[in-house]
């Protein structure tokens, strides 16, 4: 099985491919297409020119290596996608052959962390545009609605959203998702340093998250631009 999981930026797509990777029967695979988004875009992120250089840029390799064989023999292949990765100029007929997961999260969340790392984020950084959009594909596609999770059923029940995520998925649960090693892992891209910190110290999913962050007015208006395709994708949540 090879499942595709997509998200936006900042929104525990890095532990859940942790969680994924600690079953010991799931390869793992981070962000295959961003040298490629970074080449067609000509787009100034952190560590461009590290990213260009160490992975793939050709985005028909790209798809192709995630719908061929399992790597190492894996009878599971979890692959964590940005949604906002996948523009025009990329083929997306790859994603019929797996099964696509769309993780969400609150969008106040996802722009009060986005902005910690990356000054004034637009709507486009933040995936939720594209992430709708995927989703309607993938509807479209197979005539049956996509699996969604939301991070904060993860963080408030790490145990049982994943367990839902397991059965929704036709695999079994195992509790060695529920934690890892600290320092990451020997699949992350190599753009981690810059963003990965908080989850390398982590061993595990960290507790629920409080009240919504407050926002300054540019990024609150960014937020409720967002919210309209979070609510799209959350009435579909696992446990909704």
């Amino acid at each position: 099985m090879k499942i595709a999981m997509w998200s936006g930026p900042r929104n525990l797509s890095t532990a859940m491919m942790y969680a994924f990777a600690a079953r010991g029967d799931c390869a793992v695979r981070d962000e295959p297409f961003y040298a490629a988004y970074l080449k067609a875009t000509g787009l100034d992120h952190p560590m461009r020119a590290e990213i260009l250089a160490a992975q793939e840029t050709d985005p028909v390799r790209v798809a192709a290596a995630c719908i061929g064989p399992n790597p190492d023999g894996k009878p599971l292949y979890y692959q964590k996608h940005m949604s906002v990765h996948m523009i025009a100029e990329i083929d997306r007929g790859f994603m019929r052959e797996c099964t696509n997961v769309f993780l969400i999260r609150h969008p106040a969340r996802v722009v009060a962390s986005y902005a910690a790392k990356r000054e004034d984020p637009t709507l486009l950084d933040i995936g939720f545009v594209q992430q709708a959009e995927l989703f309607d594909d993938v509807t479209r596609q197979t005539g049956q609605t996509p699996i969604v999770i939301d991070s904060a059923d993860i963080r408030a029940n790490p145990e049982r959203a994943l367990s839902d995520l397991c059965r929704a998925l036709g695999i079994s649960f195992t509790k060695k998702m529920l934690s890892w090693p600290a320092g990451g892992h020997a699949n992350d891209g190599i753009w981690a340093p810059h963003w990965y910190g908080a989850v390398h110290r982590s061993t595990g999913f960290a507790d629920p998250e409080g009240p919504l962050p407050d926002l300054p007015n540019s990024h609150a208006r960014l937020a409720e631009a967002a919210m309209p395709h979070y609510e799209k994708l959350a009435q579909y949540r696992i446990g909704a």
